[in-house]
């Protein structure tokens, strides 16, 4: 595959990951006592999801980036789908008021 075509699919990938993760992490811990964890986990999740998809899709990093490198460049992709996700989630709640 080409580093185009995967940095399409892994873009793809993480930001439909990045939509459900919210609402799999609010499902998951919706209790009493563990809501507060709802955010935390889906970062995280998030983080170490986006490291995996990069580490298998080495096109999302530099060319030539060592492992962790891209490790670490797929966590901030990941958290920035996560971001994607959270305001999607919301915009669904919540609609577009006055546009």
């Amino acid at each position: 595959m080409t580093r185009p075509v995967q940095r399409i699919v892994g873009i793809v990938v993480l930001l439909v990951l990045g939509m459900l993760s919210l609402p799999v992490s609010a499902s998951l811990l919706d209790d009493q006592g563990t809501e507060n964890w709802i955010v935390p986990v889906q970062l995280l999740a998030m983080a170490l999801l986006g490291a995996a998809v990069t580490v298998a899709l080495p096109g999302l990093a530099r060319e030539g980036a060592s492992t962790g490198r891209r490790a670490m460049t797929g966590a901030w992709w990941g958290l920035l789908a996560a971001l994607v996700g959270v305001v999607v989630f919301w915009l669904l709640l919540n609609g577009f008021e006055g546009a």
